[in-house]
């Protein structure tokens, strides 16, 4: 029977189920409730701007969108956002969906830690983004009523979620620092750990290969 939540129907299909099941068995409570409410106030916030989306694209972007910080997911030499999106793909594309379909739920997790650029894209990419920032950035959260909150959070809790998501965050990059130049991500690891030395794009320029 499909659920239902401030407003939000999740589609009652065995490709949700499926994606359902696989981000709970791979992440802890924190980071499937976080998962979940991105979908949640992504679909929220996508309708109030009028976008038509396929429901169970975007659900899978939601879910999946973190799946890259999970022990069973990460890998050691990228970014966690294409850990991700790559699992999202391939899930996608093993369950019937389009090269297109997969694809846009890629760019929509791969993006998602890259502020603006998603907005622009296909409603599936920018509904990642649109969630993404609700629950992790606070941002435009005034979109959101406070009944529309308040049902979200009363089903996927958020406790001491501000620092649960900063450690998730931590955890899941300590070991592949080098992937977090050029993203928000570096500033995780700084906040965690003192020794942590950022790239800096300034000096790369100035000290590559190229001749003066």
């Amino acid at each position: 029977m499909p659920t239902t939540i401030a407003g939000i129907t999740i589609p009652d299909t065995a490709l949700v189920r499926e994606a359902t099941a696989l981000v709970r068995q791979a992440a802890d409570d924190n980071l499937f409730n976080h998962s979940r409410r991105v979908f949640l106030w992504g679909t929220l916030k996508a309708a109030a701007r009028g976008l038509e989306m396929d429901l169970e694209l975007a659900y899978v972007g939601g879910l999946f969108h973190d799946l890259g910080l999970t022990l069973d997911y990460r890998t050691k030499d990228r970014r966690f956002e294409l850990d991700g999106a790559e699992a999202a793909y391939t899930f996608l594309r093993d369950h019937g969906r389009t090269e297109e379909e997969a694809r846009n739920v890629w760019l929509a997790i791969a993006l998602h830690t890259t502020p603006e650029v998603p907005l622009h894209m296909a409603p599936e990419v920018a509904v990642v983004t649109l969630g993404v920032e609700t629950d992790v950035l606070g941002l435009e959260l005034d979109q959101i009523t406070p009944d529309q909150r308040a049902e979200v959070v009363a089903a996927h809790p958020r406790p001491d979620f501000k620092r649960r998501i900063l450690q998730a965050f931590y955890d899941g990059m300590a070991d592949r620092p080098q992937t977090t130049f050029g993203t928000m991500n570096d500033d995780v690891l700084a906040h965690f750990d003192p020794a942590f030395q950022r790239e800096d794009f300034v000096r790369i320029i100035q000290q590559n290969a190229w001749p003066e």
